[in-house]
Parts: C-alpha cells; sequence; structure tokens
C-alpha cells in the first residue's frame, strides 16, 4: 500500500498538460440559432472568433470551472451547463499541448441579458459561421450535433418559446435548431400524436400572418410518459 509521501512523489512524476474549460452558449433569437462567441485575443488568430474559455483553477472541479467562466465573462450565473466532450488532440493549441473539456447550453437570449460584453462578446447565427480560431470550428460542430440530438429526445425547445405558442412558432424553434425544412402537416400531425399540447382556445394577435391557434406544453403529461418517449425523430 502507497502511504501519503510515496503517493504525492508518484504525482509529482505526472507530465503536466493544462487543462481548460469552453462554454458552448446557444442562443434562439428572431427565428435563427445563434452561439455567444468573442474575438481571440492570440496573434495567430487575430480577428478569428472563439468560444469563452480559460484555464482550470487547481482549487476548482470542471464544472465550477466551467460557470465561473460564464460568470466573469457574460455576468450570467443562471445558465445550466452539460459536459458535452474533451477535445484534445496534441496539436489543437498553437502554445504546446492543451485539453479542454466543452459545456453547452441552450436559452432564449431574451431571456438572458449580457451584463458584460468584452473582447466584442456577441451573438451570432450559427450556419453563417465558417472559419474559427484554435479547432473551435469542430467543436462548434460536435457541440450542435448534440444540441441537435438534445432537442429531439427533450423538450428543451419549448424553453425558447413564450408559455402561449403557435405550432408555426414551434415549427420554426425545431427548423432553426436542426437546420431543415419540415413539412407543415407532418410536423402538426407528429406533435398532436404525442398528446403533450394544450389547446389554450386562444389566437395569435398583432401578427402579419393568417393568426393561428396558441397552445401550451403540458409539462406535467410529459413527465407522466418520459420513461416511455425515445425521440421526436424528424
Amino acid at each position: 500500500m502507497i502511504d501519503e509521501k510515496d503517493a504525492i512523489a508518484l504525482v509529482s512524476k505526472y507530465p503536466t498538460v493544462p487543462l481548460t474549460v469552453d462554454c458552448v452558449i446557444f442562443g434562439f433569437d428572431e427565428n435563427s440559432l445563434k452561439v455567444l462567441l468573442i474575438k481571440s485575443d492570440l496573434a495567430q488568430f487575430q480577428g478569428k472568433l472563439s468560444f469563452l474559455g480559460d484555464n482550470v483553477h487547481v482549487h476548482e472541479d470542471l464544472d465550477t470551472a466551467a460557470n465561473r467562466v460564464l460568470k466573469e465573462r457574460t455576468g450570467m450565473n443562471d445558465v445550466f451547463l452539460e459536459q458535452v466532450h474533451t477535445f484534445s488532440k496534441p496539436d489543437r493549441h498553437p502554445a504546446g499541448r492543451v485539453v479542454t473539456t466543452v459545456y453547452a447550453s441552450l436559452l432564449n437570449s431574451k431571456h438572458h441579458e449580457l451584463i458584460i460584453q468584452d473582447n466584442e462578446l456577441k451573438w451570432h447565427v450559427v450556419n453563417q459561421i465558417s472559419e474559427m480560431a484554435f479547432d473551435h470550428q469542430q467543436i462548434l460542430e460536435v457541440c450542435t450535433k448534440w444540441l441537435q440530438k438534445k432537442v429531439q429526445e427533450q423538450p428543451l425547445a419549448f424553453n425558447l418559446l413564450p408559455t402561449k405558442f403557435s405550432l408555426r412558432a414551434l415549427q420554426n424553434v425545431y427548423e432553426a435548431i436542426l437546420d431543415i425544412k419540415l413539412d407543415r402537416r407532418n410536423f402538426r400531425k407528429k406533435f398532436a400524436s404525442m398528446g403533450f399540447l394544450n389547446d389554450t382556445n386562444e389566437m395569435e394577435t398583432h401578427v402579419t400572418h393568417r393568426p393561428g391557434k396558441l397552445y401550451t406544453f403540458d409539462f406535467e403529461q410529459y413527465q407522466q410518459k418520459k420513461k416511455h418517449f425515445i425521440s421526436i425523430d424528424f
């Protein structure tokens, strides 16, 4: 059995590799899926976009570090973050070996105000991003696929809508996240068959198109059925 002194000596021989976290914050606004990005401050990537990230401090676990980064860089502290993937290719950082663990979240950007806006921190439309610093383009692709899978397995999309919403608005959310065009009739039939929507007997107002019915999402019904719910599967 190794005593404490021997254990410390053993650990001291471990290779030292910087550990970082990156936050991929997706938002929905103006019928578009967006992501929160800054401009890299490294000369090699001057002007290129990157995610919010930082080193993990000695006293921190990964979850704590990710929440700290988001709080320090945006001022937001009420965002749920989920660990998505760890990126560890030896050449992913120009300064040397750096391992990063990526966290992601989906929120309604209208409901989460950016209190801090340093380093040109802005929302960018996901499907308009073509080049990023480091390996962040690959990170974006992995996290976008994670999000697309997530919204088909859980009712996350409803958090992006008002309490009362039209089926047109609901379809707009799924089309923006999945980056596909969905058949209107099949979309409505699919949600009608799941039994998660409540008809409010109200109609849209102040819209430029033909007013549609308004619905609410039945979270209680979803909780009862979610054990047997596999995927929306568009």
